[in-house]
């Protein structure tokens, strides 16, 4: 959300940041100490977003949401921000939030934050769920071996948030201590002496650089020369002789002290026999049983958002509150005031800011956003996301990626523009090159994909077969190569499994407002500046000269009549403008049962149009941009030569 008490954000005399794993109810905490006056936007060089607003118990308070971290020392881009923010920002209190049912994995960030030696509160949310689950945790006693206050809540009734908000004053540096196998803890003491003094406290950072943290590299050369950054990569360079993998030794260090904690401060009894949502949790994460609730998922989501949003609602505000009532009203308004032909088109005209640009964004785009977001929302407050997740990791392992990426995949069948964003979950630049490259090739959005099944429902089964089964292996092919093209490593699939949850309203209806929001402030702009440059080119013949540049390519290598080049083009400002262009010229009897399906493969292999490119641009930059169209371009020209040929050689009937 934006903010609107800039001036207390910027006096801020304490800056609370809050820790912890993914899907712990940080963000709900956060909405609680905030309110509604906050701000999130992308931590400087990266696409993640971070949360910062004025406390609503003191306005010179600055409370930050950092990123869900599994690990500080970081093996993703949200891990990387959220130690960038402990790292450089003055941080007077962290508020580490811990899943009750899970303090296990929520203890190895405690211990981290030990060796930091940033004062520190201890959150351990989501009590009801532990407690249905027979799980109770001795605060107290925890409290005592940590050396810090343990506060107890559960976040989405606003239980126990006073207290955590009367607890800040009492933050204390973690008095817990503990001890990695010798030669470990020998290269943390020589790498220590190397190191000026840090905010993290020099112990924190010197285990991070003998863990191999390689993003830690400029900020050690700010802060010392460069014969000790080579000593301390000798240092690093012996213990790898002792250890296959010094990260892995580090982690088990840590994950041992902490089962020795939990061991003494967690009991265990039978938990409440029956509840429902429990069994079911476990059986949507069945390898068989889990197939027909994920099925019953994806259906669902595309059912409300590609059908419901991207067809009922978007035929609602552009056929009609739009095309009968605004868009006219507009018109009569612009060309009875404004004398110039020019001013006119700009604003009212095919290129028009309001016809186009803000019946695109708000007509079309919009519906398609609010349901996704409710949708998301859904899913995330249940709990049943990780699982989606799970159920179809071994299918993205082939194309680089992993479960983390069916639903920018799914949700691209309702909108690639949207499905774009949504790729900022991804843990790594590189699976989000991939996934967004994928969207743009071979997903296409509910209104094409509507179309285009319209015009495959009128040939034969085999015409369906024929072009599913192209896009689909196509798909996997590019998936396949970009995974060993695009640099970096594939990411380990670790996700928090939380129980299954009936979703809260409320938080779904604040989570929806907050990132429409942001999508009006964000995505709206972009629409405008790509309706100026259609105008632009309009106007100086340019659109004229490509449709005259494409012709040829058309007619030789795809084997189509020449009045298809203009649903090409078409396409590349609306992708269902080029399905429905092709749809008339098939109504018209133009094309024959070959040349729909080359068409089709072709248009669905095409670029994005142009309001994916603009978020392309602004989420991934101009040279991956750039670059994906100018792979994509030529290659749907060639899939769809090769497979005119194949169905013209092999003489196949449709």
């Amino acid at each position: 959300m934006h903010c609107h008490e800039g001036k207390s954000i910027a006096r801020a005399k304490r800056r609370i940041a809050l820790v912890g794993n993914p899907n712990v109810g940080k963000s709900v905490i956060f909405g609680f100490l905030t309110g509604r006056y906050v701000t999130v936007s992308n931590y400087p060089g990266t696409t993640v977003e971070v949360a910062r607003g004025a406390a609503k118990f003191d306005s010179e308070t600055l409370v930050i949401d950092t990123p869900g971290v599994n690990d500080l020392i970081p093996m993703s881009e949200d891990e990387r921000v959220t130690r960038d923010i402990l790292l450089n920002e003055s941080i007077d209190v962290v508020v580490q939030v811990v899943d009750s049912k899970n303090l296990r994995r929520g203890l190895t960030i405690t211990l981290q934050l030990a060796e930091m030696g940033l004062p520190t509160v201890l959150v351990l949310n989501m009590e009801d769920e532990a407690r249905s689950r027979g799980i109770s945790i001795d605060r107290e006693k925890l409290s005592r071996i940590l050396g810090v206050p343990v506060v107890s809540t559960v976040a989405t009734q606003k239980k126990g948030l006073g207290e955590l908000i009367r607890s800040l004053d009492h933050a204390s540096r973690p008095a817990f201590s503990f001890s990695y196998p010798p030669k470990i803890e020998e290269a943390v003491r020589r790498v220590e002496a190397l190191l000026p003094e840090a905010k993290l406290g020099k112990r924190a950072i010197a285990v991070m650089l003998i863990a191999g943290d390689e993003s830690l590299a400029s900020w050690l050369l700010a802060r010392v020369s460069r014969d000790k950054v080579a000593e301390i990569e000798k240092i690093r360079r012996r213990l790898k002789r002792h250890f296959s993998s010094v990260h892995y030794a580090i982690s088990r260090t840590r994950l041992r002290v902490a089962d020795e904690i939990v061991e003494r401060v967690v009991k265990k009894r039978e938990a409440a026999p029956g509840a429902a949502l429990a069994k079911l949790g476990e059986l949507t994460m069945h390898p068989v049983y889990g197939i027909p609730f994920l099925l019953l998922v994806l259906f669902a989501m595309y059912e409300f958002v590609g059908v419901f949003g991207a067809g009922t609602l978007v035929d609602f505000f552009e056929g009609v509150v739009f095309g009968e009532y605004l868009n006219p009203f507009a018109e009569d308004v612009v060309r009875g005031l404004l004398p110039s032909a020019l001013l006119q088109d700009l604003l009212v005209g095919e290129f028009g800011i309001i016809t186009m640009a803000l019946t695109y964004a708000i007509a079309i785009i919009l519906p398609i956003v609010g349901t996704f977001f409710i949708a998301f929302g859904v899913l995330e407050d249940s709990g049943y996301l990780p699982r989606l997740a799970i159920m179809t990791n071994r299918i993205f392992k082939v194309i680089g990626l992993n479960g983390k990426a069916v639903l920018p995949m799914v949700l691209g069948l309702g909108c690639d523009t949207m499905a774009t964003l949504t790729t900022r979950i991804l843990d790594t630049r590189r699976e989000r090159i991939i996934a967004t490259l994928l969207l743009a090739l071979a997903v296409p959005c509910s209104a094409q994909l509507g179309v285009i099944l319209g015009m495959l429902s009128a040939l034969s089964a085999k015409a369906m077969l024929i072009w599913a089964g192209v896009v689909v292996v196509v798909m996997l092919l590019v998936g396949f190569l970009a995974a060993r093209i695009v640099k970096g490593e594939p990411t380990d699939f670790i996700l928090e499994i939380p129980p299954l949850r009936v979703p809260q309203l409320g938080n779904i209806a604040a989570k929806t407002l907050a990132r429409i929001e942001w999508y009006l402030r964000e995505a709206v702009p972009l629409f405008i500046l790509g309706t100026l440059l259609l105008f632009i080119l309009d106007r100086v013949g340019m659109l004229a000269e490509i449709r005259d540049f494409a012709s040829p390519v058309v007619v030789s290598l795809l084997g189509l009549p020449e009045e298809a080049t203009d649903a090409f083009i078409m396409g590349f400002l609306r992708r269902d403008y080029g399905a429905a262009g092709l749809f008339a010229l098939a109504a018209e009897g133009v094309l024959s049962p070959v040349q729909i399906v080359v068409a089709l493969v072709t248009i669905t292999l095409f670029v994005p149009c142009i309001a994916n490119f603009l978020i392309i641009v602004k989420e991934r930059g101009a040279r991956v941009a750039l670059a994906i169209v100018s792979f994509i371009f030529p290659f749907a020209f060639v899939v769809g030569a090769a497979v005119n040929f194949l169905l013209r050689y092999l003489e196949v009937s449709l």
